[in-house]
């Protein structure tokens, strides 16, 4: 699929279009961040460009950053959305995880040019981008999540925050700081990529040879397993709790001889996809510290693991 940004509507040339093409990825991480769905990050984006072409060559030519009226736009329509989302999600058919990113060496149809990048291939998978910490950010008020993205993400001044959240600087200070508290509050000491790619490896094997000690010995007593099939697919509509629960459940799981799990990036971090026939049915991240796994994610929902299917 191929997304551009929208072409003027009165035909004449936008000396602004190279710049606003260019602004493009750093909407689509901001919005994706903000919100932890790419398909919504990616209509925010295009609404935002949409906003920017109904208005007149005049009204856009007054624009002194258009950088800077995109994000504000951008960050005006995430807060709106995530005000309404928790209605949506109430409604929700079972537990919401944000939706899984691969990285660019394991896009199903290879590399691609800037210019014809789906949305996911344009998020930079950092730490912000870590499925625990989007989990985070769920918890969080729509203004706290707005306001420590831009300032504490994207390092926008609180003056410019205050002007996308509709507060004094000092009050989007203190959100910020609210935020920020959350994220601290779950922070645990991340080891080395390496050995948690190990514990992903070694949990990968003991599920496959059905081995309910080898999985408790990787689990946290206290690990917490969140299945989303999103009423589309099935998945256990409660998570499960404990490390022994967690190993009984994943044992007890019947992998088809057509099925196959392979290690893979999750938002940066070392996960698995299961695959049926070469097609990614479902992806698992993992929240790791001190060798054990502390939450599984599992996605089955399909709308969501569209980045990791062909065309």
């Amino acid at each position: 699929m191929t997304h551009r940004s929208p072409a003027p509507q009165d035909g004449r040339p936008d000396s602004t279009a190279s710049t606003l093409a260019a602004e493009r990825r750093r909407l689509i991480n901001l919005a994706y961040r903000m919100l932890g769905s790419l398909a919504e990050a990616e209509d925010i984006v295009q609404e935002t460009y949409a906003r920017w072409y109904a208005m007149s060559p005049r009204q856009r030519e007054a624009v002194a950053s258009p950088g800077g009226w995109l994000t504000k736009v951008a960050g005006r329509i995430c807060l709106d959305v995530l005000r309404s989302a928790r209605a949506r999600r109430e409604r929700y058919v079972g537990e919401w995880v944000p939706e899984p990113l691969p990285a660019r060496t394991e896009w199903p149809t290879g590399a691609k040019d800037d210019s014809t990048a789906d949305p996911a291939d344009r998020v930079t998978l950092d730490e912000s981008v870590g499925m625990a910490f989007l989990v985070v950010l769920e918890a969080m008020t729509p203004a706290e999540r707005v306001a420590f993205v831009l300032h504490d993400v994207f390092r926008y001044p609180f003056s410019e925050v205050a002007d996308i959240v509709g507060r004094t600087p000092a009050a989007c200070r203190q959100l910020a700081a609210s935020a920020r508290r959350r994220v601290d509050a779950s922070r645990a000491p991340l080891s080395p990529a390496t050995q948690r790619a190990g514990v992903v490896r070694a949990f990968k094997q003991a599920w496959e040879a059905k081995d309910i000690p080898a999985l408790i010995r990787l689990l946290d007593p206290g690990a917490v397993a969140v299945g989303d099939g999103g009423g589309l697919v099935t998945a256990t509509l409660h998570p499960i709790e404990g490390a022994e629960p967690i190993a009984r459940f994943f044992a007890d799981r019947t992998l088809p001889g057509r099925l196959t799990v392979r290690e893979c990036t999750v938002n940066g971090q070392p996960g698995l996809a299961a695959h049926v026939d070469g097609v990614v049915v479902s992806v698992y991240a993992f929240d790791i510290a001190d060798d054990r796994i502390r939450r599984i994610w599992a996605v089955l929902n399909p709308e969501k693991l569209r980045p990791w299917k062909s065309d």
